[in-house]
């Protein structure tokens, strides 16, 4: 059972920003090995969610989403980061995540079409929160991508 909590980032303590950091490089850049600069200056723009379970070590980071508002990254709003961790992969956090970031953006941005740059291999994990691809698969970072949208667009444009 994880504990969830959304955060600005000047509300993250110094602990929270050093999990998050620690298992972006753990997922993002060793188990996926593509070297790229995960601090990209958007963070401090964004919302964080942390699904955080409880051990007998003290608390662990199981999984993790930032949500980018209209403006930042795209005009359009947008999910990023998302992930779980190794060890607690199988049990639906993946889509729990999306699931609270589309609430998130659905509460705080309403109406904002969302865009996000998704590894091509998830394509019909989004599809199944209405995202739909647009574009051609590019490579990022070594990794195969493809834009996808969910909500309000022109469709002439984004073919």
């Amino acid at each position: 059972m994880l504990t969830w909590t959304w955060k600005a980032f000047p509300e993250l303590t110094l602990e929270e920003l050093y999990r998050l950091l620690a298992l972006r490089q753990e997922v993002f850049v060793v188990e996926q090995r593509s070297l790229y600069l995960d601090v990209d200056g958007y963070d401090p723009g964004c919302h964080h969610l942390l699904g955080v379970e409880q051990t007998p070590q003290g608390p662990r980071l199981a999984a993790y989403l930032r949500v980018l508002p209209p403006g930042l990254k795209y005009p359009e709003a947008s999910l990023g980061r998302v992930l779980t961790a190794p060890h607690a992969r199988r049990h639906g956090y993946g889509q729990e995540l999306v699931r609270r970031g589309l609430d998130f953006l659905a509460t705080h941005h309403a109406q904002a079409p969302i865009r996000i740059g998704a590894q091509d291999y998830l394509r019909r994990f989004y599809e199944g929160f209405g995202f739909r691809a647009v574009g051609d698969v590019y490579d990022e970072d070594g990794i195969p991508h493809v834009d996808m949208v969910r909500g309000q667009f022109d469709l002439a444009s984004e073919t």
